[in-house]
């Protein structure tokens, strides 16, 4: 079975590799750029998609560069503390919740890929345009390749989208579809290597009803435990009613100073939020904008995988998390079913229900509701959350949010394993 997959990304390079450790190895992952390169700010992997980078063997690779996040906490724009919960092991799962850079979690993806696939599995300079189904039953790829110049056209059994948000996979099963839908908010996001601040695994969320600052650090300590770390930052707010948001500003580059003087209030005693951006090693900035959920994800031999599946808004974790998950049911059903057409629409069965509710509970602010209801009750402040919040109020949000995303403790830790054994009893 030839299996082609669009994009070199999280999903992408992942499935590559639920394939290959299933048992199929005919895999090729086609990639725009010219060149693979360690790009992005961070995320946080919930312990459900690390425990499947576990079974693939990556997760001692991937904690040399990461952390092990071991609390989140909710605070006001006075930087007071509404909820603490704890993550990955602290909260009774098997596997850590990591923090990581986007490009070292890719690097590590794609070596694995290329060590396992061979040299040539993953193919930059490969934009896969539209896609041709033949009476077989199998699909012609059509890739253009923007450095060397021309086109090829690749057959395979399947057709793997993803692609991203812009999908050309996506576009063509909904040609009407448009652009992503903004909600009105503007993300400013950067790195900054700065000295840990709480306890080194914090990650935090503060502001009111109208701005988010996200903090954590993704980098063990540099040159000592008391080291400075790679510092993940983002800060969001209400977009003014003229503003307008074009292609070209997606991801662009922007100062600091542009932007800081929406955010000067929330620098706390122990973490200067604005000191800690004007140190930005780099900032861009883009609008917050998610896909609406699909009726469908597979046509035939074509389906769908991570953001170019389901794109959301990053409340709680969910994106890169979820296409993590997307490609290992989705090599799972290759690897059992009669034919691809049969694996894509039963991978299509699990996964998009459960996408769909995780996307609404997105658009209303997943866990970080707790956020809004602190300051529509107490604007000002408080001494005590117990003053403003009903008993079990927060914990009820955490726990819904989490069941909502299938990555409860007890789902995560007593559910069957994902994998299939291969003829050669898995392989690495």
């Amino acid at each position: 079975m030839t299996i082609v997959i669009s994009g070199a990304g999280i999903g992408g390079l992942t499935t590559a590799l639920g394939l290959y450790e299933a048992g199929l190895d005919d895999v090729r992952v086609l990639e725009s750029v010219p060149e693979l390169r360690p790009l992005g700010v961070g995320l946080n992997i919930l312990p459900n998609a690390v425990r499947e980078l576990a079974e693939l063997d990556l997760l001692d690779e991937l904690l040399e560069s990461a952390v092990p996040t071991g609390a989140l906490e909710y605070r006001n724009r006075h930087g007071q503390l509404i909820w603490r919960e704890p993550r990955g092991a602290a909260a009774g799962y098997r596997w850590p919740q990591l923090s990581v850079h986007r490009g070292r979690l890719q690097a590590v993806l794609a070596r694995a890929v290329r060590r396992r696939l061979g040299p040539d599995a993953v193919v930059t300079d490969a934009r896969v345009e539209r896609f041709t189904e033949r009476a077989d039953g199998r699909v012609d790829v059509h890739v253009r390749h923007p450095e060397a110049g021309g086109r090829s056209v690749t057959t395979a059994d399947a057709l793997i989208g993803a692609d991203g948000i812009r999908s050309a996979v996506r576009s063509q099963m909904y040609p009407d579809e448009g652009p992503p839908p903004w909600n009105g908010i503007v993300v400013w996001r950067g790195t900054t290597v700065a000295p840990p601040f709480l306890d080194g695994r914090t990650m935090i969320i503060a502001g009111d009803d109208r701005r988010r600052a996200v903090v954590y650090p993704m980098s063990p300590p540099r040159g000592g435990a008391d080291g400075p770390v790679l510092m993940n930052w983002a800060v969001a707010r209400a977009a003014d009613p003229e503003s307008v948001f074009e292609d070209a500003d997606w991801n662009r580059p922007v100062p600091p100073d542009a932007f800081l003087h929406h955010f000067a209030d929330l620098a706390f005693a122990w973490l200067d939020i604005p000191a800690l951006v004007r140190s930005a090693q780099e900032s861009y900035v883009y609008p917050m904008v998610d896909r609406d959920p699909l009726p469908r994800w597979t046509h035939g031999a074509v389906t769908l995988l991570g953001d170019a599946a389901h794109a959301m808004y990053p409340m709680g974790s969910n994106g890169a998390t979820q296409s993590i998950v997307d490609a290992r049911v989705l090599a799972r059903e290759l690897a059992l079913a009669d034919t691809p057409a049969a694996a894509l629409s039963a991978y299509e069965a699990e996964r998009l229900p459960a996408l769909t509710r995780v996307q609404a509970s997105a658009r209303r602010r997943g866990p970080e509701v707790v956020i809004d209801l602190a300051h529509e009750r107490a604007p000002e402040g408080f001494a005590d959350p117990a003053e403003v919040f009903e008993p079990g109020e927060l914990e009820s949000v955490s726990a819904e949010f989490a069941r909502i995303g299938g990555f409860d403790p007890e789902t995560v830790n007593t559910r069957p394993s994902l994998a299939v054994a291969s003829p050669a009893g898995g392989r690495r």
